[in-house]
């Protein structure tokens, strides 16, 4: 395992990509910040900029406006970078499915390591999903 990934299992500086959503999976992720669930005690920290990032948080459904631009964000993430999809329509496009405006799911754009789904997804589900990743950087099963 590389020096980057280990230190990745530790403390996870996310960047939230948000791409069209409705904001509920966003209303979903500001409620895992909240002393309630407390997702910092994994070490998880949202950044505003993506040069500071080591995940990439992708909420939405692809639609043709924000393709390139996610193109570029993703260009100009620091490398390994982990790509987190949470909600039904960054997983597998959700209601939007076979939209003239969304194309493509975000699986064909970026290499997604985990995927968190549910229309929201609550945050119990994503606090599992985050171990289940930090557990796959580790290397077990």
């Amino acid at each position: 395992m590389s020096l980057k990934l280990k230190a990745l299992t530790k403390s996870i500086w996310v960047y939230h990509l948000s791409t069209g959503s409705c904001n509920n999976c966003d209303i979903e992720i500001l409620d895992l910040l909240t002393p309630r669930f407390d997702v910092e005690r994994f070490g998880i920290i949202l950044v505003g900029s993506i040069r500071h990032a080591d995940a990439i948080l992708v909420t939405g459904a692809l639609n043709l406006k924000t393709i390139p631009r996610v193109k570029a964000i993703y260009d100009q993430a620091p490398k390994p970078c982990v790509i987190i999809a949470i909600g039904a329509c960054s997983c597998g496009q959700g209601i939007f499915a076979k939209g003239y405006n969304t194309p493509e799911p975000v699986d064909s754009l970026l290499p997604v390591n985990i995927y968190i789904p549910g229309c929201p997804p609550k945050p119990e589900a994503m606090i599992l999903g985050i171990v289940k990743l930090i557990q796959k950087l580790r290397g077990k099963k």
